[in-house]
């Protein structure tokens, strides 16, 4: 079965969204920083935290996270300070 999305491991890294990590203070060096990017082909990239394993038994209902996914964990001043570069819908 095809899915309606699929990722495009071919896209570039266009532009960050937002602040880096650095800039909200929250790393001390460029080992393991979260981060938020939108791609050439306009999906987002997101990095984080991978907490799949320690959210998969309290997911709200209807939401899944199928074996080639990870659920990742970011600062909420990162998403935030990302707003004005993310394109109202």
């Amino acid at each position: 079965m095809t899915r309606p999305w699929e990722a495009d491991a071919s896209a570039s890294f266009a532009r960050r969204l937002g602040k880096s990590a650095q800039e909200l203070n929250h790393t001390k060096d460029d080992d393991g920083c979260p981060d938020i990017w939108e791609l050439d082909n306009g999906d987002v990239v997101v990095i984080g935290r991978d907490m799949t394993d320690a959210y998969a038994r309290r997911l709200p209902a209807g939401v899944t996270v199928a074996r080639d996914e990870r659920l990742v964990v970011i600062p909420g001043d990162m998403l935030r300070s990302a707003k004005p570069d993310i394109a109202d819908a």
